[in-house]
């Protein structure tokens, strides 16, 4: 097993750039070493944080009294599947280069997920997407170590219980490692169909058309960069979580009152009077723009919907006030409550 080591600051470790010490610190190379760190923790009765790329992570300033296992298991298995192609990767393989090797093979199915900072083995969890798509379009399975049984798993994508932004993992937080991912992908060098209309006119096309693979990646890319959604060392607005908060979903009684409020408000409708609405909307129209500063925490002067670090120099709880104001002023506003995306790790919202 790789060695421990004591008080390893993790800021550096999450794109958020907070975080205090670990108590314990390791690195998982392989999958059994990732399995025998977080089960000796277990025995032993110590926390465990498991950590990818710390892109969807907000962490105390006290930092963490446990273990925290950093995942950099690697490898990518191929398997042709009658005109698809079924693509098993380890957890701790970098998502964005998965994609980009996907784009350059000719896989299509995971494009417009280009520029998404982390590892692969938080895909699942988050049901990670963008742009119209989403993994739990291509996910048919995920590869766990199940932290109650002692068992390692095989999952199919319906015991993951995907939905937006969502899945079965954050409803039992912890209880999975998740170890590897399985994609179908189809073997085609067209993209899927377009989907999302930013992206849709970004590309000239209209909603529906296939592009080709490189072109949609591009596209993407190029929207993403623009939202300081790509992260850049030399771009402060990266600096950040991504999305702080998922747009809500309302249902239709929730979705009247907003209407009363906020009459023509953005809005896509969903199956079942659903409604989900732009976060990013309520929170610059409840007054919170682009560049809106609390202490050393700020707004991304890109995209409202991300509280950046702009300086590397501010703590988590000042990422937090920040986040608590712009909360509570969009339900002060419209009577809807934001939640958080990142998963906070010894600190509330």
């Amino acid at each position: 097993m790789a060695d421990r080591l004591a008080g390893v600051p993790l800021a550096p470790y999450t794109t958020l750039r907070t975080g205090g010490p670990a108590r314990a610190f390791t690195q998982a190379e392989t999958q059994d070493e990732l399995i025998a760190a977080v089960a000796e923790a277990d025995r032993d009765g110590e926390p465990v944080l498991v950590l990818g790329g710390g892109s969807n992570l907000v962490v105390s300033d006290d930092g963490f009294d446990g273990l925290v296992v950093r995942v950099a298991t690697r490898g990518v298995e191929v398997t042709p599947d009658d005109g698809r192609v079924r693509v098993t990767v380890q957890a701790g393989e970098d998502w964005d280069a998965l994609v980009a090797r996907c784009v350059a093979e000719g896989w299509s199915g995971v494009e417009c997920l280009s520029g998404v900072p982390g590892l692969v083995g938080s895909t699942p969890i988050q049901n990670v997407g963008a742009y119209g798509q989403d993994v739990s379009q291509t996910v048919t399975g995920v590869r766990v170590y199940d932290r109650v049984t002692g068992e390692v798993r095989d999952l199919t994508a319906a015991e993951c219980g995907f939905a937006y932004r969502d899945s079965a993992f954050k409803h039992d937080p912890g209880r999975h490692v998740v170890l590897a991912v399985t994609y179908a992908l189809e073997h085609s060098p067209l993209s899927g169909p377009v989907a999302y209309r930013e992206l849709a006119v970004r590309l000239g096309v209209e909603l529906g058309e296939r592009v080709p693979l490189s072109d949609a990646r591009e596209a993407v890319l190029g929207l993403r960069r623009g939202k300081g959604m790509v992260l850049d060392p030399g771009d402060p607005d990266t600096r950040s979580a991504g999305s702080f908060f998922t747009n809500p979903v309302l249902g239709p009684d929730e979705a009247a009152a907003l209407g009363l409020r906020a009459p023509g408000h953005p809005r896509w409708d969903m199956p079942d009077g659903m409604v989900k609405v732009p976060a990013a909307w309520l929170i610059e129209n409840a007054g919170f723009p682009k560049g809106y500063e609390k202490g050393r925490a700020r707004i991304s002067t890109k995209h409202t919907l991300a509280l950046t670090n702009p300086t590397g120099e501010a703590g988590a709880d000042e990422l937090l006030a920040l986040a608590r104001e712009v909360r509570d002023g969009v339900h002060e506003k419209f009577g809807v409550w934001l939640v958080n995306e990142p998963v906070l790790v010894g600190v509330s919202l």
